[in-house]
């Protein structure tokens, strides 16, 4: 039997003190690649952020890869990040820098100090993104699938067990974003768990997997892969 990384028991989330969802229970197995979908302001990307602790679990039990984030504590938040690899819609790379800048800065933040290694490991990801020639470029010389290949490259630095991606496909066009996928679930078959919120219902039609609904603010399992 496969181990659960992700385990929400009937919790509860809530923004400026209002619940904007209630009685989430799910869980998704070490090394599945599955969906979160629903309608743009159905929760997903809450759902997303309580993973990591940037929405406040109001109540219930929620676990994820170990740790009890209903009971976290403020010290450990930055712990449970590092252990996620987190891709977002709009890149969130920083413009000031070049590519290889960005992923330093990532490296340097989790406690990585011998250069040598840091160099060694952004070439390792930047080729396993197909990205290799442009880590002397700076993000606003590269385009959208561009951009979001070297925000993947920036998620699997520490090799995570989870990735979490909001919508990573959902500011490109199709062909890009087939591209994505295809790159997403070869990281999944490495080994490492993704949880993909979109709204994007061809691109689950084109690469099935298990997929989670979220509406009218209840969750429920709309089709397996099979």
């Amino acid at each position: 039997m496969k181990s659960k990384i992700i385990t929400y028991n009937k919790v509860s989330l809530k923004i400026s003190e209002i619940n904007i969802l209630e009685n989430l229970s799910f869980s998704i197995n070490s090394g599945e690649f599955a969906y979160l979908i629903g309608k743009t302001g159905s929760g997903k990307s809450s759902i997303i952020r309580s993973m990591y602790y940037d929405v406040q679990i109001q109540s219930g039990e929620c676990t994820v890869d170990g740790i009890k984030i209903n009971n976290i504590k403020k010290r450990e938040i930055p712990f449970l990040r590092r252990k996620i690899g987190i891709i977002f819609q709009d890149f969130k790379l920083l413009s000031d820098r070049s590519i290889f800048k960005n992923l330093e800065f990532v490296l340097k933040a989790t406690d990585w100090t011998n250069k040598t290694k840091i160099i060694n490991r952004i070439d390792e990801v930047l080729e396993q993104v197909k990205m290799t020639d442009f880590k002397n470029r700076f993000p606003h010389q590269l385009s959208g699938g561009e951009q979001q290949r070297i925000s993947i490259a920036r998620a699997i630095l520490n090799n995570p067990k989870l990735i979490l991606a909001d919508e990573p496909t959902g500011n490109l066009d199709p062909g890009t974003s087939n591209e994505i996928m295809e790159l997403l679930l070869d990281i999944n078959n490495s080994g490492s768990t993704i949880l993909m919120a979109t709204h994007d219902y061809n691109m689950i039609s084109k690469f099935p997997h298990r997929t989670l609904r979220i509406e009218n603010g209840k969750l429920f399992e709309l089709s397996k892969k099979t």
